[in-house]
């Protein structure tokens, strides 16, 4: 019991709080630190989020692209020191929770619908009732 408080204590300093959140279907820009000897520079990954699972400082997010003909799908631990950012390009609405199917299509089958973000009631009212 003593060794899972101290476990549950490393893991809760570790995680990253600047984490969107973002869900199946949406289009991500994840900023990836490359180190090539002793220099270091940052590489961006945009693509869909086909997978997400895990939780804690385990959970990773898949991401799938298509770039030059080549499906590329690349899988990234939300939490690992060496992605730098990640940024929501684009909203998606989808249906499931893993879309894998997006892996053997191309064109209108592998389109995502795009997801409209729409303002609270609340802010709504703190609008109007401002004018």
């Amino acid at each position: 019991m003593i060794q899972c408080k101290e476990i549950q204590e490393l893991e809760a300093k570790q995680l990253k709080k600047n984490i969107p959140s973002f869900r199946i279907g949406d289009t991500l820009d994840v900023h990836v630190r490359i180190i090539e000897g002793e220099k270091e520079r940052t590489q961006v990954f945009t693509g869909t989020v086909i997978a997400r699972r895990g939780g804690g400082l385990s959970e990773t997010v898949a991401l799938y692209r298509v770039s030059y003909g080549a499906g590329i799908e690349r899988v990234f631990p939300i939490h690992s020191p060496r992605i730098a950012k990640i940024e929501i390009a684009r909203g998606g609405k989808v249906r499931k929770a893993k879309l894998y199917y997006l892996r053997g299509v191309s064109g209108k089958k592998a389109k995502v619908k795009g997801r409209i973000e729409t303002q609270s009631k609340k802010e709504i009212r703190e609008d109007t009732a401002a004018e």
